[in-house]
C-alpha cells in the first residue's frame, strides 16, 4: 500500500473526530439513512463539514449583529432570523439589490467601503457564506458522482484569513472600525473564523489526497487588496 491512501485515511479519521465523531451539531447520533448507501466515506465527511461550517457561519452572523445592532436597523423591519434565512436557507438567493447584486468574495469589499450605506454585516456574511457555498459547488450533500474542487476550498480559507485581518485592521475615516468584533476581552470572532479556516483547509487536503490533484499554494498575503476567486 502506498502512503497516499494511508494519509487520506488518517485525514478522514482526524476530520471525523473534529466533527464530533459523526454526531450532528445538536450532539445527537446520526441515524442510518438509506441515501448514505450512495455515499463514499469522503462524501459523508464532506456533508459533515458543510453542516459544521454553516453552523459556524450562523454563530458568526448572530454575534456580529449582536455587536453591531445599528447595521440591522438600516433595513426597516429586518430581523436576524430573516438574515439567517437569506444567508443559509434553501434555496439561497445569490442576488441582492441592496448589495448591488454582489455575492461571495465580490461582496466582502462592501463591508469595508466608507461610501457603502447599507448593512455591513449582511455584506460581509453574504461574502463569507457565498464563498463557503461556492467552495462546495453550491451543494448541501455529496454523493459518489459529485465532484469537489480542492482549490476552491483552499482559496476560500485564504480569503477567510484576509477577512479576519480586515475586521481587525480596516477603519473608517474617523478611525472607528467598520464593524465591531474582537476586543482584548473577547476573541470569539477570531476563534470562529479560525475554525472556519481550519475546516476549509482540512477538506482541501482530503480532496487533494483522494483525487491526487495538487493544491496551488500560491503566496497571497492577507493584506492584499484582492481576494482569490472561488
Amino acid at each position: 500500500m502506498t502512503l497516499k491512501p494511508i494519509r487520506t485515511a488518517l485525514l478522514l479519521v482526524l476530520s471525523a473526530s473534529l466533527l464530533l465523531g459523526g454526531c450532528t451539531t445538536t450532539g445527537k447520533p446520526r441515524p442510518f439513512q438509506l441515501k448514505n448507501l450512495a455515499k463514499s466515506e469522503i462524501d459523508m465527511v464532506t456533508d459533515l463539514h458543510i453542516e459544521t461550517v454553516n453552523q459556524l457561519a450562523r454563530e458568526l452572523t448572530t454575534k456580529l449583529y449582536k455587536r453591531n445592532p445599528r447595521e440591522l436597523a438600516k433595513v426597516p423591519g429586518m430581523t436576524v432570523s430573516r438574515r439567517l434565512e437569506l444567508l443559509l436557507g434553501s434555496p439561497r438567493p445569490i442576488r441582492h439589490a441592496e448589495l448591488n447584486n454582489r455575492y461571495a468574495e465580490k461582496a466582502i469589499p462592501l463591508a469595508f467601503d466608507a461610501d457603502f450605506k447599507g448593512d455591513r454585516v449582511f455584506a460581509l456574511m453574504i461574502g463569507i457564506t457565498g464563498m463557503l457555498h461556492a467552495s462546495y459547488n453550491y451543494r448541501d450533500e455529496f454523493y459518489m458522482l459529485n465532484e469537489i474542487d480542492q482549490q476552491k476550498l483552499y482559496n476560500s480559507a485564504r480569503n477567510l484569513e484576509a477577512v479576519a485581518w480586515r475586521l481587525n485592521t480596516y477603519r473608517q475615516p474617523n478611525g472607528t472600525p467598520f464593524l465591531l468584533s474582537n476586543s482584548p476581552a473577547n476573541l470569539s470572532f477570531e476563534r470562529l473564523l479560525g475554525k472556519l479556516i481550519a475546516h476549509q483547509d482540512m477538506m482541501a487536503r482530503i480532496v487533494s489526497d483522494s483525487t491526487n490533484r495538487a493544491i496551488n499554494t500560491v503566496v497571497h498575503g492577507i493584506a492584499s487588496t484582492t481576494l482569490l476567486p472561488i
